[in-house]
């Protein structure tokens, strides 16, 4: 069994050699780090393409359970680069952007179906696809100083950017949403948090570390339960309230078979402590 994993591709990511983003895996728990802090995080082509290649391996990955998203130097993500990527963007023809523009939507499709739950900590400055990286994360820590803002229409574009009219409504509501979008301003720390975008608020220098915790919570337990948990929370978007109930049903009756659900049993009948092991 282990070779057949191994020829398909199952395989521990602790040593992965990131390029452009600071990776660590400590306990389960994977750290990506945007790292320019001299210009608050930007990113660039390279940056979207290993991001969007990373999410999407992860499907794959034998020791991460759940993903901390973070920032260097007191800020999350400013966005695109200015210079690396939208100068460049203004003398391109249209076959090039909407192979760009695809390439950045695919980084969202990569974190929403990556089976780890993908948890931002956003200190600072969090805006364009920075807010973006937020938003499709699937837990958000904010510290008293971030600023959240969608500021495609500042640049000339729609607020329609890499799925921010499909998911930030369901987040905030469309009333919400629809005025961060049209105006673009900046959705302040207490704003979030009582809007339900933000999860929970700490000190900027406890934020990293308040998400690393709950990651780890996360990733020790089960596993494959939390995966199919994700997968429920994306795909029923899209199905009517009979529909979900009976995913929902088929779903909860492939976990049942799990060992996950045997050990918790067997650990509630001896009066321990489960220990999930993702099977």
């Amino acid at each position: 069994m282990n070779d057949w994993l191994a020829t398909h591709g199952r395989r521990p990511f602790a040593g992965y050699a990131a390029q452009h983003f600071e990776w660590q895996v400590e306990h389960g728990v994977a750290t990506v780090t945007l790292h320019r802090p001299e210009r608050k995080n930007p990113l660039t082509f390279d940056a979207y393409a290993e991001l969007r290649e990373l999410f999407f391996a992860l499907e794959f990955a034998s020791d991460v359970k759940a993903v901390v998203l973070s920032g260097a130097g007191g800020n999350f993500c400013s966005g695109g680069d200015v210079h690396e990527i939208i100068g460049p963007l203004t003398k391109m023809a249209m076959p090039e952007l909407l192979t760009f523009t695809r390439m950045t939507g695919a980084l969202v499709r990569g974190i929403r179906k990556c089976p780890q739950p993908v948890i931002a900590a956003v200190d600072g400055i969090c805006v364009g696809a920075g807010a973006i990286l937020a938003m499709a994360s699937d837990l958000r820590l904010c510290t008293p100083r971030t600023k959240t803002a969608f500021l495609f229409n500042k640049v000339g574009l729609a607020g329609c950017d890499m799925g921010a009219c499909a998911i930030l409504p369901r987040i905030i509501g469309q009333g919400r949403a629809s005025e961060l979008l049209y105006t673009g301003r900046s959705m302040t720390a207490d704003e979030g948090l009582a809007w339900g975008f933000y999860n929970t608020q700490h000190a900027p220098e406890a934020v990293l570390e308040a998400a690393q915790t709950l990651a780890l919570g996360i990733a020790r337990g089960p596993t494959f339960a939390h995966a199919m948990t994700k997968r429920q929370l994306h795909a029923e978007w899209d199905m009517s309230v009979d529909e979900a109930i009976e995913a929902e049903a088929e779903a909860q009756a492939i976990c049942m078979q799990t060992r996950d659900f045997r050990r918790a049993y067997e650990a509630f009948v001896n009066k321990a402590t489960p220990v999930f092991e993702g099977d």
